[in-house]
């Protein structure tokens, strides 16, 4: 599964005063298997970027294509494609409806045709899947704290089988604990499933820590594009478009400036712990 841009170009109310270019000229391609992160300041192209991967909005110009087939094709099933590369919304309220939450997961499976034994058997093992009690089940999905409709938000997309999932700004409003329990589902959800996963975030610290490639956006344009050592490695320049490297980073060139030979590409605490102490003769 590989899902590629190509010279993609998206304008919102083109033809009017208001036309704006949300996305110029975008080229990229995600892998089977990949775990990105998408980073920018608001309004830089982000949301409207990930919203092509599955076909919710048509790019002005450019392609989309999934698995080399070109899904804006006169014949392509976009249905289909929504049930492979699904898409969490940064609000979950907007993504669960029904009565109670094992009702909820179950919509997904039961609109691909599937038995109600067999919805209910995907439903079962998604929500077990992203942490979420069995007390929880049978209660209005909209009686949860914020990380537990996240939660079920993920499970009804899980629950279609994706081959990529796709989160848009998953932790926010979440406290630490809750944030990091949502970001180790994901990453664990990544390892035994093997899907792709795509994260739009504003956390650097998240993006360090948990992601193999980070793709930055500024203005509809995408001026990094890489692992989070070589992304952040352009610190200086990320702070002129509005983003910050992690914490870790500033500090490490901080000890690196007073003399202490450091390792100054450590993006995570880990790395930073080894390398201070490595310098240190410990």
């Amino acid at each position: 599964m590989s899902i590629e841009l190509r010279n993609v170009t998206y304008k919102y109310s083109t033809g009017t005063a208001y036309e704006m270019v949300a996305l110029d000229n975008i080229s990229l391609q995600i892998p089977d298997g990949q775990f990105i992160g998408i980073i920018g300041h608001t309004g830089s192209g982000k949301s409207t970027l990930i919203q092509h991967f599955n076909g919710l909005i048509r790019p002005t110009s450019g392609q989309v294509l999934f698995d080399g087939e070109d899904i804006w094709g006169e014949k392509y099933d976009r249905r289909h494609l929504r049930s492979q590369v699904g898409l969490v919304f940064q609000y979950p309220e907007h993504q669960l409806f029904e009565t109670d939450v094992l009702t909820d997961v179950c919509f997904g499976p039961k609109n691909l045709g599937c038995s109600e034994e067999e919805c209910k058997e995907r439903a079962l093992g998604a929500l077990h899947q992203v942490g979420l009690k069995e007390k929880y089940y049978h209660m209005s999905p909209f009686d949860l704290s914020g990380g537990q409709k996240r939660r079920v938000a993920i499970a009804g997309v899980l629950a279609m089988n994706p081959k990529m999932l796709v989160l848009d700004e998953p932790t926010a409003g979440l406290d630490p604990k809750g944030r990091d329990d949502i970001l180790d589902k994901v990453k664990e959800l990544h390892e035994t499933r093997g899907i792709s996963i795509a994260i739009v975030s504003h956390s650097m610290e998240d993006m360090a820590k948990y992601v193999e490639r980070i793709i930055v956006m500024n203005h509809g344009h995408m001026p990094f594009d890489g692992t989070p050592r070589e992304v952040f490695s352009h610190y200086l320049e990320l702070e002129k478009i509005g983003l910050a490297a992690p914490q870790i980073t500033y500090i490490m060139h901080a000890l690196a400036e007073h003399g202490l030979a450091v390792n100054t590409e450590a993006t995570t605490v880990s790395e930073a712990k080894e390398s201070i102490l490595k310098a240190l003769g410990r």
